[in-house]
């Protein structure tokens, strides 16, 4: 979907599963068609260009608050602005919200973000005192995006572009909002002493080589756990 739609797409939480969705003109519907068999279209009223925006509401996760520019934050909040225009990710998810909660009960020192997306995760960690902050993803386009909404938020965050399956830079502390896959991946590419992990349902648990399982958060259906090295 990155790939087809680099501007951006919708991603909603359905019983069935999670929907991936862009507003394309016909030359994308072909696009899609191609890359997906099972895909379908429809057509959107007018002014959705705008209507869009309602859609994108802030959240308040302990001291955190994260919103689009257009949104007024709290003033007793560290606020976390947005772009979704630019982003892949604003913070609405289940997943972030667990991973912001998780970093706020955490001592603040170095930080690497894996699977960055749109720098919420690392702008929040900046703010909140974690330093450095390190960003990594596998799409330019997510690199962009972190390192733009970084500068707007100004806060110091080090986006780099990694390999899929290549070794992550060393942080005594990792948080991974990715898939479960890429979850159980992680303990041969990184050295952390704490890994703070999201991406995937409650009925999951992933299995870490040289990690002991601490704690877990759980929201509308969504998990977030807590590792140490063993």
């Amino acid at each position: 979907m990155l790939e087809l739609f680099p501007g951006g797409f919708e991603e909603v939480d359905r019983p069935q599963g999670v929907e991936l969705a862009a507003y394309t003109d016909s030359a994308g519907e072909e696009r899609m068609w191609a890359f997906f068999s099972g895909a379908r279209a429809a057509d959107v009223e007018g002014g959705w260009e705008d209507k869009w925006r309602a859609f994108h509401r802030p959240v308040r996760v302990g001291r955190l608050w994260v919103g689009p520019p257009w949104e007024h934050a709290p003033d007793d909040a560290l606020a976390v602005v947005i772009d979704p225009g630019r982003a892949f990710g604003t913070g609405s998810h289940a997943t972030t919200q667990l991973c912001l909660a998780a970093l706020q009960a955490l001592e603040p020192g170095p930080l690497l973000d894996v699977g960055c997306g749109s720098g919420v995760l690392s702008i929040a960690a900046a703010l909140l005192g974690f330093d450095p902050v390190v960003a990594v993803d596998v799409e330019a386009p997510s690199i962009e995006a972190t390192a733009a909404n970084a500068d707007a938020n100004g806060v110091a965050v080090d986006a780099r572009r990694v390999d899929a399956s290549g070794a992550l830079p060393e942080s005594p502390l990792a948080v991974a909002n990715i898939s479960l896959e890429s979850v159980e991946a992680l303990p041969s590419r990184l050295r952390s002493g704490i890994l703070v992990t999201s991406g995937y349902f409650e009925s999951a648990q992933p299995r870490l080589d040289g990690y002991a399982h601490r704690r877990r958060t759980v929201l509308d259906g969504w998990a977030c756990d807590v590792y140490e090295t063993a």
